[in-house]
């Protein structure tokens, strides 16, 4: 018997991500962080009381959101 995992439940926990990857790795992640990426830091800096910085690169700004997430307790499950 197959599986087809486009129709077959799984568990997530068993499925490897390839949708997270490590921003060192992007090779777009030099590029100017996106639109999306500076409203949200820019929300995020503000409820943390942190200066929002405008110049931060792709990969730059999703480790910061990263670090401003763990510490405003949002976006992510903990």
């Amino acid at each position: 018997m197959s599986t087809n995992p486009k129709t077959d439940a799984v568990d997530e926990q068993d499925v490897p991500s390839n949708t997270v990857k490590n921003p060192d790795d992007w090779t777009t992640g030099k590029e100017t962080m996106t639109g999306a990426q500076a409203s949200y830091l820019k929300t995020l800096s503000e409820e943390a009381g942190e200066p929002f910085d405008e110049n931060l690169s792709k990969a730059d700004a999703s480790r910061r959101i990263d670090a401003l997430q763990a510490a405003t307790g949002r976006g992510k499950n903990h």
